[in-house]
């Protein structure tokens, strides 16, 4: 395979017909999002502003409460882009180094880390196959004992991101990368093993004969059952996030802990009311939440509907029930 999407820090080449376990990394190694992990970070390294910090939580928040779809997969990958264009890698890596035991290593699932020792007991070769950007995967690989990693890739020129994505490692790329990586080391894929919680990954799942839906989003839990697929629940830790404190992003406590309760009750309420998607008026309940916290959250009630047009599908008639419910 191209090393610009797949390095090994070993040298030592599989042998042909090995059996390999390919990981998905969100919400399947780790209960989090390696992608909008970092946000406290980066603002205390003063590479974003305090709105950014807050519209990188909700969005965390938004994937970890309903996770995302193809489209609002690409938009955050654009988000994210544009946002770390400028940036030096070299900084980007320390501070992911420096932080991730504080940051990820907490959200490692047990159950994943059991998983891969017992893969690599069996002598299989474990690969980490992600969305993310390399310069967030290698590390918890390197803390799981994981030499293979395929990520998103992204360009670097004089040491700083452009913004141009070489790779973009997600559904049928990662299908197609696996295959490329077996043409390398022989891989015996009907006897391998791959695990994902998203639909998105279906193309890489059905390329193996052990595919496994690991807390799956509800697409991907109807295409299990209808494949015969196993279906696992990793719980420890329980997937939790953490929002930047009211004084990082300069308002007050009481109101950040309603935005979060409004932007929580209004995913869930989706979830649970919004049979058609197509009927969703994302626009109008971010227009809402703008009237309603404008003249107190000024640039950061920006952000935020920024986020909830790139993170949320919820529609006017679920405002409605919700409205019907307080009254």
């Amino acid at each position: 395979m191209d090393n610009s999407h797949s390095t090994a820090a070993s040298d030592t080449e599989a042998q042909p017909g090995q059996v390999a376990a390919f990981f998905d990394l969100d919400k399947t190694i780790i209960a989090t999002s390696s992608a909008f992990a970092y946000g406290r970070e980066f603002l205390h390294n003063g590479l974003i502003t305090p709105q950014d910090a807050l519209s990188l939580s909700l969005a965390k928040a938004s994937y970890m409460l309903a996770g995302q779809s193809s489209t609002q997969m690409d938009s955050t990958r654009d988000q994210l882009t544009s946002m770390i264009t400028g940036w030096s890698e070299k900084q980007v890596r320390e501070i992911v180094r420096e932080t991730m035991h504080n940051v990820l290593t907490p959200a490692i699932y047990s159950e994943a880390r059991e998983l891969i020792q017992a893969h690599k007991k069996a002598g299989h070769e474990v690969i980490i196959i992600s969305a993310s950007a390399r310069q967030l995967v290698e590390p918890i690989a390197e803390e799981l004992d994981i030499t293979e990693v395929i990520s998103t890739e992204l360009e670097i020129v004089d040491g700083t991101f452009t913004g141009v994505v070489e790779f973009y490692c997600k559904g049928t790329a990662k299908a197609e990368a696996i295959t490329t990586l077996v043409g390398k080391h022989g891989y015996e894929l009907q006897q391998s093993f791959a695990y994902s919680d998203s639909v998105t990954d279906a193309p890489m799942l059905e390329l193996v004969g052990n595919p496994v839906a690991v807390n799956p989003d509800r697409p991907l839990k109807k295409l299990a059952l209808e494949r015969g697929w196993e279906i696992r629940s990793f719980k420890d830790p329980a997937p939790l996030f953490q929002m930047p404190g009211a004084k990082e992003i300069g308002i007050g406590a009481g109101l950040l802990a309603g935005v979060i309760a409004l932007i929580t009750a209004g995913t869930l309420l989706s979830k649970c009311y919004a049979p058609n998607k197509q009927e969703a008026s994302v626009l109008e309940t971010a227009q809402a939440l703008t009237e309603n916290t404008g003249r107190y959250l000024n640039s950061t009630a920006r952000a935020i509907r920024r986020t909830i047009i790139n993170q949320h599908t919820i529609s006017a008639n679920i405002l409605r029930k919700a409205r019907e419910g307080i009254a």
